[in-house]
């Protein structure tokens, strides 16, 4: 069976976990996972990984990710989202907002799914433990307004791995995120979306720059080994020839390639 990416529009109401659950029983296969979590209350691309595609994990979740979100303004939550205790203030914004893009410190919400100390914060802060995570550096690449109605606003926003939209809404006053849809992730887009086609790893992962090996380098990397070659200053390239994809390798630093994630004989 063809091992590859399914483009999962996920609804509203269950977990990436569930997800994924729900496609190794309609494949039956087992070995599946997903690139990057989806709140339950979220909805929309959920990368689900079939079979050897789960070897390429850490390359998909590091792709930059574009979201649809519904702000409510005048009230506060204590997740950021609709699922948690709402406090209503009253102050709602009458003009245009500074919507930070760029380089942006955030530190992520107690109720999210960062480990410490091996447990998830969320479970840390419903077992009404304190939790007091580690100020990091996101990169927001877009952050427009899209519409507004009374105490709503619509946003588009295009940021790096690991930016919590919820503190994106948060940080912009009194407001918790209403609503939150991931429409696109790298070169993919939720309107392709179809939980019953299967894309092949080669083209999946066919954004990726591509050095192209002789049979010599070909059996070489194909077995683990580095190789001569260009990465035109990628952090990943995708090693192939004249029978398809052989592997990732990344730049060493002595003009060699170091296959990172074996994929010979993958569609």
């Amino acid at each position: 069976m063809t091992d590859g990416i399914v483009l999962y529009d996920k609804p509203a109401g269950i977990t990436s976990h569930d997800a994924v659950a729900r496609m190794r029983r309609e494949l039956g296969r087992r070995k599946i996972g997903h690139a990057g979590t989806l709140d339950p209350f979220a909805t929309g691309l959920l990368l689900i990984l079939v079979g050897r595609a789960t070897r390429v994990q850490r390359f998909l979740m590091a792709l930059r990710k574009t979201y649809e979100a519904t702000a409510r303004f005048g009230a506060v939550s204590s997740t950021g989202d609709p699922e948690g205790e709402i406090v209503a203030t009253g102050v709602v914004p009458s003009g245009d907002l500074e919507l930070p893009t760029g380089s942006v410190r955030q530190r992520p919400p107690a109720f999210s799914a960062v480990k410490v100390g091996g447990r998830r914060a969320y479970a840390l802060a419903r077992a009404g433990e304190k939790v007091e995570l580690a100020v990091r550096v996101v990169e927001v690449h877009r952050f427009d307004e899209r519409w507004r109605e009374e105490d709503r606003r619509g946003f588009v926003i295009e940021c790096s791995s690991g930016t919590y939209v919820r503190s994106l809404i948060a940080d912009l006053g009194d407001a918790y995120c209403e609503a939150l849809r991931r429409t696109a992730i790298g070169p993919f887009d939720v309107a392709d979306a179809d939980p019953g086609r299967i894309i092949g790893i080669s083209d999946a992962l066919s954004f990726m720059p591509e050095v192209r090996l002789d049979p010599d380098d070909a059996r070489r990397a194909s077995h683990g080994g580095a190789v001569a070659g260009d990465a035109g200053g990628a952090e990943v390239v995708r090693l192939t020839d004249d029978r398809g994809l052989i592997a990732l390798a990344a730049p060493r630093g002595d003009g060699l390639l170091g296959p990172v994630v074996g994929l010979r004989g993958q569609s």
